[in-house]
């Protein structure tokens, strides 16, 4: 399932934004080109591996319409072309298959190599959400215009909605939910610019609306890192990199206890991790010490991890038995002829497979395990108090196989957006990464279709109980709009200790920034 990475975005800013990192500045243009035959090549490699191997690739989609798009993708190599540039054609080519798990992304080689070229870049950090844009932060600290809170309308004469609309353009997502690509884009929005348009602009001309409502123009430089002051620097002809500020990370679990409201507040930025379980039972055993009667748990930024991490935390607040899954299918059991990345890969997935799946009348494999065998709530410390579940467009994966069970349950509420995680299910499970021989792109083939419900609805997401969308407002004045309505609305919360909650936004102030 999809580890969650927002945070490391967000650290990569947060070190832009102190101006440390001195970076040789290359032009995108120049960036080697690939001939136009071999990427055809890989294009080709790519459908037939799909075609083969994907569980869900007509899930959405049908066959006619996908031949059209890999038709499209074929026509529009011309020329040569970067890795950089190419990888827009596999991921808008990918898109269409409507799932999450199925992306493309650069190679550590290819990383290494495009590191050389991230500057300049567009300088403001955007929260994004429907035809809304709204200024996260500046890079540029000086500016006085665009503050935070600043809502963006326009970038060089281009409405927002149509910008991005054009990103989403190259960014998966299971089903027809937006969320998730919103959240995503919020997470590195000069990132996803400077990989959609380029690195062409050194001015950028901005459209706002002002603090007193009114809609102007302004213009913005690009942001490149400063270079070192020479009297800065040792008199020595070795010239050395300055070293960029040690920022330690929020951690991925933590749990907060507010015992004038008689409630925690439990915060898992993941499910990945092999001490979650034991972060799981420590955190109900002393919950239930402590007598706690209400929990907030915030998976907002939560984009997935083991399935058996989230099942777990599940089983400490269901109420009733439940499975995983109605299906869990493979399409085959073989993967003759792909081009994994490693040598791992082609044990690991090919032995996994043989071992877990079975075939049925229905021509699948299907995983069994998953299919009929049911969990049962946990005994021993089981909380049985009000639980808050906050969610946004970045719970994704086994986020949203967490919440499943819990939906509809008397004493769970959901707070929050649409989840950008399917409410029917996805494709995923054992996700291996599979390079294109001549571009040397990576792309990520989820092995697993799984149908959570099959009686639910297919192609949005977990919808909230009590909907709160982003604000303008909340970016500008610096509080959690989520948090705020279950506060508001909940009397336990009246007694609600201020510090404490200040405590609890900035235990992950990074994560609090871009779920506003």
């Amino acid at each position: 399932m999809r580890a969650c990475t927002g945070y490391k975005t967000v650290l990569f800013f947060c070190c832009l934004f102190l101006g440390l990192h001195a970076v040789a500045q290359k032009k995108l243009a120049d960036a080697p080109k690939i001939a136009p035959a071999l990427l055809i090549k890989d294009l080709q490699t790519l459908h037939k591996i799909l075609e083969q191997n994907h569980p869900s690739m007509y899930w959405y989609t049908p066959k006619d319409s996908m031949d059209f798009y890999f038709s499209s993708a074929l026509a529009s190599v011309k020329d040569s072309m970067s890795a950089w540039a190419f990888k827009n054609v596999v991921a808008s080519y990918l898109t269409n298959i409507k799932c999450g798990h199925t992306s493309v992304h650069f190679s550590p080689k290819l990383t290494k190599q495009y590191a050389n070229y991230r500057f300049p870049q567009f300088p403001l950090q955007l929260k994004v959400w429907k035809d809304s844009a709204v200024v996260i932060w500046n890079l540029h600290l000086k500016d006085s215009i665009f503050k935070r809170g600043t809502v963006v309308t326009g970038i060089n004469q281009l409405p927002i909605k149509h910008l991005v609309d054009s990103m989403y353009g190259i960014i998966s997502t299971d089903g027809n939910s937006i969320n998730f690509k919103s959240q995503v884009l919020t997470n590195n929005f000069a990132g996803w610019y400077k990989a959609r348009f380029g690195d062409a602009d050194s001015v950028y001309q901005i459209s706002y609306i002002d603090s007193a409502g009114n809609a102007k123009t302004s213009s913005i430089l690009a942001y490149v890192p400063p270079k070192p002051k020479k009297d800065s620097l040792p008199s020595s002809t070795a010239i050395s990199k300055p070293k960029a500020p040690k920022i330690v990370a929020p951690k991925k679990w933590t749990l907060l206890i507010d015992s004038s409201a008689n409630t925690a507040f439990m915060n898992l930025s993941s499910f990945s991790g092999s001490r979650l379980r034991k972060f799981i039972r420590q955190s109900f055993r002393t919950i239930k010490t402590r007598g706690v009667k209400n929990l907030v748990v915030d998976i907002r930024n939560n984009g997935g991890g083991n399935i058996k991490n989230s099942t777990r935390l599940s089983q400490y607040i269901s109420d009733h038995s439940f499975k995983i899954a109605d299906s869990v299918v493979a399409s085959n059991r073989g993967m003759s002829k792909v081009p994994f990345s490693n040598f791992f890969n082609v044990v690991y997935y090919k032995l996994a497979k043989t071992l877990i799946s079975k075939k049925e009348a229905d021509g699948k494999f299907h995983f069994k395990r998953f299919e009929k065998h049911y969990y049962n709530p946990i005994t021993k410390n089981h909380f049985d108090g009000s639980v808050y579940i906050l969610q946004g467009g970045y719970t994704f994966s086994a986020s949203t196989l967490f919440t499943s069970p819990l939906m509809n349950q008397k004493n769970v509420t959901i707070v929050g957006e649409e989840s950008g995680g399917g409410y029917y299910g996805n494709s995923a499970m054992m996700i291996p990464n599979i390079k294109l021989p001549h571009s040397q792109l990576l792309f990520r083939l989820p092995l697993y279709r799984l149908v959570m419900d099959k009686t639910r609805p297919k192609g949005g997401g977990v919808m909230p109980d009590v909907l709160v969308d982003p604000s303008s407002y909340a970016i500008k004045e610096g509080f959690d709009i989520k948090l705020e309505t279950v506060k508001k609305t909940q009397p336990f919360f009246v007694n609600l200790d201020l510090a404490k909650t200040l405590e609890y936004v900035s235990q992950h102030l990074l994560q609090f920034q871009c779920n506003l």
